[in-house]
Order: C-alpha cells, then structure tokens, then sequence
C-alpha cells in the first residue's frame, strides 16, 4: 500500500511538468495539453459496465501493472513517447485507486487511504535525500531500482488481492452504506481535488515554504536546509492531531486558523510567512484523513473521484495562468491572481472539513467490535511509519547541511574574477528531461566565481516541484540567491556565488504588459575587495513598453551601485538598440566587448573592474541557450587604473591564469552546431591587453 501511495504521487508530479515542457519551446499551447485529460480518466467508471470491468480481478491487475510500468516512461527514447507512457500510468492508477479505496471492509479500505498518505510522506522524505528530486525522475539507476521494486509490490497486491476479496466480500457491497454520514460527492469531491492540489502546490516538497518567504540577504528568512525539516515536522504533527474527534466549535476555529496561516504565506515576508507556512502544514495534513475517509464514504465513487480530479486539473491549470498570462488565452483575466487560487482552494476544503463527521478517520466507518484491535495496531504501526519517516528526512537535512556547510568560503584571495550568464530553462536539456546534473558539470567546468542562472524557478507544479538554486548551490559548493519569491509570479533569476553574498535586494521590474522581469542587485565580498553585481531577466521582445521601463529601472540601479559594478542580463535588445544604450549611457557602464554585434539577449557590462576575457559557450542542448561569461580584474587603486582595450583572439599573448577552461576547445568563428559537445563559438574566446 505504502509504495503504491509513493508511485501514485510519483505520477501525478511528474505528467504536468511533462505536458508544460512542449509549449516551453514555443511559448504557446501546443494542444498537448489535452493529456491533462489522463486526470480525468475516473468519469467512465460512472458508467455502470465500466465499474464492473475494472473491478474484475484481470483487469485491475492489468491495470497496477500498467502503473508501475509507467515509472519506465523516463528511459523512453523521446519526450513524446514519455508523455504518453506518463499519461496512461496517472490515468490507470486513479482507476486503480477509485477502485480499490470503494471495495473491501472498512479496515481494508482504512489501510489504504494511510498507504495514500504515508506515501506522500515517503515522497518528501526521498526528496530530502536527493535534495529535492524525487530519485525515480532522477537517474536512470534509480528509476530502475523504484521499478524492480514497484513489480515486486504490484505482484504482491496482485496475488493477495483475491484473499482481500473473500475477507471483504459481506462488506464490499454495503461499506459505503455503514458509512457513519452519506457525504455529498460533489462536495466532498471538489475538497479532496482541492487538498490533493494544495499538498502539490505547496508541499510537493519541504524546500518550497522557504522559496514563497524569501527574501535579500542578510535577512533571507529560513534557508530551506535545515529549516525544510520544521516543514516535515508541521506536517507529520498535522497527521497526529488527525487522530483526535474535533467538536463543531474546534473544527470551525482550526479552520480559521488554516485561513488566516494561508494569508499569512502570501502576503508576510521572510520568518513570519515561513511560520504561517508551517500552520498551514500542520492544518493541511490534520484534515487529509477525515476528508479522505469522508470522500470515500461517498455512494458514487466514479462522480466522487471525477469531481475531485477536475479541480485538481482546473486548480492546476489556474496555476499555469497566474504566471504564463501571456502566453495562454484568457491570461490577462488570471495574471497573479495567486491569492484567487489559494482562496477557492481553503474554501473547498472548508466547505467538506465544516459540513460532515468531525470524527477521526478510525470512527468514520462502523468498525466491528472484532475488528477494534486491528484498527488500534493499524494506528500503531502507522504512527510508527511516520516517526521513522520523519526521523529519515531529518537525518538527511543534517547530513546534507552539514557536507554544504563543509563546501561554502573555499574561495581563495584573488584580484581576479569571472562572472558568467547562462538561461537554463528551469534545467530542462532540448529533450526533455532534467538534466541538474549535466548542469552542474557545466558551470563547474567553466570555473565560473559568480553566476546568474534565468529561468530557474522550478517550484511550481507545473514544472517540477523541485529546487535548483538548492540543488546547484550544494552540489558547488556556491552560497546562494533564489531572486525573488515564488509568489512573485515571475520564471525566476537566481544568482551562485564562491564568496559571500554582503547583501541583496529583489526586484520587480515594470512590466505593465508582458510577464514579470525579475531582477537581483547585490554585493559580493571578495575576500576583503567588495563587488556590486546586478542580474536582469527583461520581459520578451514583443512587449516594447515593457523593456522600456525595464531598461530604464536596471539603468538606475546600475547608476546608484558602488563605483565597481558587473550587470548580467538577459536583455531581448540587439546591440546599439534604445535599450542597450539607456543601459550603457544612463548606467554608467561598458559592454564586455562593443565589437559582438552577433547578440541578442544575454549581456555582459561593467564599471570599475578591468576586463580580462570573454567567452560564449555552446548550449549542446543542454538548454536552449548559450553560456556567456567574462574574466575581470579588481585594481589596485580605483581611481588610478587603465582598462585593456586591445583585442586578441590568441591565448599565448595573455597569461595562463587568465586563460578560459581548454576543456571548451579554442578560438571558433561562428555557431558551434555539433550538440554533442560544448564549444566555444561565436568569435570567442577573446582576451583583452592594453595597447602598448
């Protein structure tokens, strides 16, 4: 049951970002979207043949074996074939689930909902343990380690499902009837979409209450390692309370209180929204029992579990319009409408948790006094599961806090550094599969001291619920800027550092028309020399009003930096353009190298540093765009320097130290299209001298 639960939650993860990595190409729909229908697929059970085929005992094997075979969508040969293998896993286990959570006796039926449950439990503990991936979407080894041992569970649950049935067989009939209440099922099914999308949304993974309180350094609000683990703990003594009878007055008050804690993640900032998070944690896992056994006590399973799946879907695709606005029909109707969202969801929730039973899931079924003593071990061996859960997440929390602790201020003292600029799309390679790790080995072989990465704001749900700015920092061994809140609706800008962040301010650049630009501008200490860095994502080419405003606000905080200053950005303006001389005359900055009339979005700029290098480095479908990054050299006396400003393609004419990585080859005129390797290309590598 417990794996079962883990695969089930698997699956319902990983289809939505699937679905949104195609129209991520062409930044519009693609009519692939139509495989959110697979969340659909318990409507043919309202059809009386149809519930009874998928009871038969071939079939619903057939169908859990189909379950666990999905987890191979991700050694599929492309990112077509994924989707579909995907959609038929997700759309046969809630078949399966539906199913089996309305057959069986109550003690049956009571074990698989906390299988449900102590999966997801499961799902984040795993998470924590590879740093907010979930291991069966993260290596091909692991997806099939999850697999051999899904086969083996589903051939278990197949050979005993015959046994259940004879046990079950005087109650498989009438349980839903001995239900203490009759719930309605379009009520009860609109609260359990919208709990099934809340614990997505939000707690798909404990890192994510950090990312929605954050903020600038020095005042970040709790890093999500070790703080992540306060956010395990909220949701485990969520489950404990579950446990308890609530009276009419309590569950109206505790009700209150998850309101006033989901507000409190929204509009609070850094320490008081990661404690409103944490309320909200504690709440939501407190009512997934009695709402669950409330749902399942409906009398129309295939209505009840249709209706909960076409909120999830319809909460889930508000998601995607609150930030993709843009580029969807409608959006401007929905653009940061986030607060809307959340709203509806507490009021689904409230209206099932508020108008049923107010006893624990135990009390909800009628149980025999014969059956008592093994409710009460059930329990015990439930709770149990949960303390060694949670006792797992946070061995792994310290563990990890303790290596990344060990890895941060290696850097040593140096006049020189390099910055480097790179769009990695949410670190989705060009066939669609999360590639953090070709990422990492990227940025670490360009030896790169600072970087930005745009596009990194993967904690969404359509995206991947996981955690780059984490994920990348404690594989480096970087100190780390998320950019600004998840809840700020924007793709997200994060920036890595070998020395330490002093301070940083998030911004929202204007955008009156197109999605939201993010912006960091920050000072990086580097042993004892202090650098001012600020990092742009501009809005897309089409809004012409927006990279105005834009150009205009980072022009400002580049001109109200400290006299030594390296602008990174992603621009969407060609060289000379209106944008890039506001940047350059009203910022009071240089270009890297005014020569490349070849760009069109990521720049390079500078103040008060002397320029060494310049290099553009193929994307080898690891992304959809290019590496850019620049060598700089902080002087001795900032009022008395000279910059270099003779161009040489030659490496022997500079010092080695100040020679980019030879792992990317050598000097290459033009585009580098062999996507096998990462190259130099575009008339780089350059490297600045002064003229003699």
């Amino acid at each position: 049951m417990l794996f079962e639960g883990y695969i089930s939650w698997s699956l319902y993860h990983a289809l939505p970002p699937m679905i949104y990595y195609f129209p991520l190409q062409t930044l519009a729909l693609t009519g692939l979207e139509v495989f959110a229908v697979a969340f659909l697929s318990p409507v043919f059970l309202i059809i009386g043949p149809c519930w009874r085929l998928a009871n038969n005992k071939y079939i619903l094997a057939l169908l859990r074996l189909t379950v666990v075979g999905s987890l191979a969508s991700y050694q599929a040969p492309n990112a077509s074939i994924r989707l579909f293998i995907l959609a038929a896993g997700v759309s046969s286990s809630l078949l399966v689930q539906t199913v089996t959570l309305w057959s069986g006796n109550s003690l049956q039926r009571f074990i698989r909902i906390w299988g449900f449950i102590l999966g997801k439990m499961m799902l984040l503990v795993l998470r924590i343990w590879y740093t907010s991936l979930n291991p069966v979407w993260s290596s091909q080894a692991a997806n099939t380690v999850v697999l051999t041992i899904g086969l083996v569970a589903a051939a278990e649950r197949i050979y005993s499902v015959e046994d259940e049935r004879k046990q079950g067989a005087n109650a498989t009939g009438n349980t839903v009837r001995k239900a203490v209440s009759q719930p309605n099922w379009l009520l009860s099914g609109m609260a359990f979409g919208s709990l099934m999308f809340l614990t997505v949304w939000i707690f798909g993974e404990v890192s994510l209450i950090s990312r929605w309180a954050v903020s600038g350094h020095p005042h970040t609000g709790p890093d999500p390692n070790p703080y992540g683990g306060t956010v395990l703990l909220g949701l485990a003594h969520g489950l404990m309370l579950s446990f308890w009878s609530w009276s009419s007055v309590a569950s109206f008050a505790w009700f209150l209180i998850g309101i006033a804690s989901s507000a409190g993640l929204l509009y609070l900032h850094t320490w008081s929204a990661a404690v409103a998070g944490n309320i909200l944690a504690v709440f939501t896992m407190c009512v997934w029992p009695q709402l669950a056994g409330r749902f399942v006590g409906c009398l129309h399973p295939g209505k009840a579990m249709s209706t909960a799946m076409f909120t999830y879907v319809l909460e889930l695709f508000f998601c995607v319009w609150c930030t993709a606005y843009k580029f969807v029909p409608g959006g401007v109707y929905a653009r940061e409408s986030s607060h809307l969202l959340l709203g509806f969801i507490m009021l689904c929730i409230g209206l099932g948790f508020l108008t049923g039973s107010k006893k624990d899931l135990n009390s909800i079924f009628e149980v025999k006094s014969d059956q008592k003593p093994f409710f009460k071990k059930s329990t015990e061996y439930i709770k149990l599961l949960l303390w060694l859960f949670v006792g797992a997440g946070l061995l792994g929390l310290g563990l990890r806090y303790r290596t990344y602790e060990k890895k941060l201020g290696r850097g040593v003292p140096k006049r020189d550094f390099s910055a480097m600029i790179w769009p990695f799309r949410f670190a989705y390679d060009n066939e669609g599969w999360s590639n953090l790790e070709g990422s990492a080995t990227l940025l670490n072989q360009t030896g790169a001291d600072f970087i930005t990465v745009l596009e990194s704001d993967a904690s969404k749900p359509f995206i991947g619920n996981n955690d780059p700015t984490m994920w990348l920092g404690e594989r480096l061994g970087f100190y780390t800027d998320f950019g600004p809140s998840t809840r700020d609706h924007t793709w997200g800008i994060m920036a890595l550092s070998r020395y330490p962040i002093v301070k940083s301010t998030h911004h929202l650049l204007p955008s009156p028309e197109g999605e939201i630009a993010p912006a960091i501008s920050m000072t990086v200490n580097f042993t004892g020399r202090l650098i001012d860095f600020v990092v742009a994502h501009f809005g897309n080419e089409e809004e012409d009003l927006d990279r105005k405003l834009q150009a205009i606000a980072v022009s400002k905080l580049l001109k109200t930096s400290s006299k030594q200053v390296v602008f990174l950005g992603y621009v969407t303006s060609a060289p000379g353009s209106r944008d890039y001389t506001e940047l350059i005359e009203n910022g009071n900055v240089q270009d890297i190298d005014s020569t490349d009339r070849d760009r069109w979005c990521s720049y390079i700029m500078y103040r008060g540093v002397i320029r060494l290098g310049y290099a553009r480095i193929s994307h080898a479908g690891l992304s959809d765009s290019e590496v850019q990054m620049a060598k700089f050299r902080i002087p001795d006396d900032l009022d008395n320097y000279v910059d270099n400003d003779r161009i040489v393609t030659d490496p022997s004419q500079v010092p080695e130290d100040v020679h980019f990585n030879p792992r990317f080859g050598s000097y290459k005129d033009g585009h580098n299209y062999d996507e096998s390797i990462h190259h130099f290309h575009m008339s780089t590598p350059k490297y600045f001298k002064q003229t003699n």
